[in-house]
């Protein structure tokens, strides 16, 4: 399945575009965040706290064009996405003035 990222992530990541990533089958929202970790422990810590894996304030999570920042992580992705017609989001909050 595919997940994008924010610019300042794909930096840090040193990757273009879109990230694939193996996934368990029926895979949740923290099964995601697993695999980009594993496979990219440069993210650790950006995405979702290192000691509790709680997501970060400012990042959110979208699926599907549904916010799924505030589901608990064991929500399983919609369909769409596992199939890959969709892309798991990953998008930084920016504020400013």
């Amino acid at each position: 399945m595919s997940v994008a990222l924010p610019s300042h992530l794909r930096t840090l990541a040193g990757v273009t575009g879109d990230i694939a990533v193996d996934v368990p089958d029926d895979p949740s929202i923290g099964d995601v965040l697993d695999a980009l970790e594993a496979a990219y422990p440069m993210l650790r810590g950006t995405i979702r706290d290192h000691a509790t894996l709680r997501r970060r304030a400012f990042m959110r999570f979208f699926a599907c064009e549904q916010d799924l920042s505030h589901d608990p992580p064991d929500t399983p992705l919609p369909a769409p996405v596992v199939a890959g017609n969709d892309v798991f989001r990953v998008v930084g909050a920016i504020a400013g003035g």
